[in-house]
């Protein structure tokens, strides 16, 4: 995988392409346009990873009986697609009592693909797990079902370990890393991370993948971590205080190295 091809010891006199590990943002008002259309860039978008299920059957060798649970937290809308996938495969209908806590507003308006708002008990965080602590609390009686990836954070788990509230994770889908090799000779002169899963499917594709020039730019302090530990260099680093979205902080280096 090329990803830059300069020699080593110069760097790149200007960022023509960057590679965002994500999917093709749905909206045309998407920041990355408008960072694109501005500083004349070539950006292309590639998940380097993607979600599989937990078939139903690998689900149940758990013994977790969704019945039993009162409420569920929801922390993604990866979460609440395979929490409903999997109570539809177990023929689980039974569940308007349920109550839902999700991450953020977002989370919670989506599940309108499934359920009926008006006949739903759903409460909301702002974005993150702290947010949503604060409605968890109040509601402490509940039995918590947490829907997870095979690669939750810890720290959800810490939070709500921490606060006293009872819950059992279960895991219905795995992040497993996507097939790149239709990029092995394409060229970009920055790459941008989300996960610390993406970092990891960059080498399991391409082993031998040298930096060299190649920009690296990360999201969140997971990610930065695996970066740096996969013996990158972090060229770029979000969120930060006067930038807190990525492209933000793409266009503070892109200001500063003119």
């Amino acid at each position: 995988m090329k990803f830059g091809n300069y020699p080593i010891y110069q760097r790149p006199l200007k960022v023509k392409s960057i590679l965002v590990t994500q999917p093709k943002p749905e909206s045309e008002k998407s920041p990355y346009y408008d960072l694109a259309k501005k500083y004349n860039l070539k950006i292309d978008f590639r998940p380097f990873i993607h979600v599989e299920g937990i078939a139903a059957k690998d689900f149940r060798k758990d013994r977790i009986n969704i019945p039993d649970h009162t409420a569920v937290i929801l922390t993604s809308r990866h979460a609440a697609d395979h929490f409903f996938r999997i109570c539809n495969e177990m023929r689980i209908t039974n569940m308007e009592e349920l109550k839902y806590f999700c991450i953020s507003e977002s989370t919670a308006f989506y599940l309108q693909k499934y359920i009926t708002f008006r006949k739903r008990k759903i409460f909301s965080g702002k974005q993150n797990i702290n947010d949503l602590l604060e409605v968890l609390k109040k509601h402490k009686k509940e039995r918590f079902l947490l829907p997870c990836s095979d690669i939750a954070k810890e720290e959800i788990a810490d939070a709500l370990n921490a606060h006293g509230i009872m819950f059992t994770k279960s895991t219905i889908y795995r992040t497993v890393c996507s097939d790149l090799s239709d990029l092995a000779d394409v060229k970009y002169d920055m790459l941008v991370f989300f996960s610390p899963a993406g970092v990891t499917s960059l080498f399991k594709n391409f082993p031998d993948f040298k930096q060299n020039t190649t920009l690296i730019a990360a999201f969140g302090s997971q990610t930065s971590q695996a970066v740096v530990e996969a013996n990158l260099r972090l060229d770029i680093q979000a969120p930060v205080p006067e930038a807190p979205s990525m492209t933000m902080s793409i266009e503070n280096y892109l200001k500063k190295n003119k």
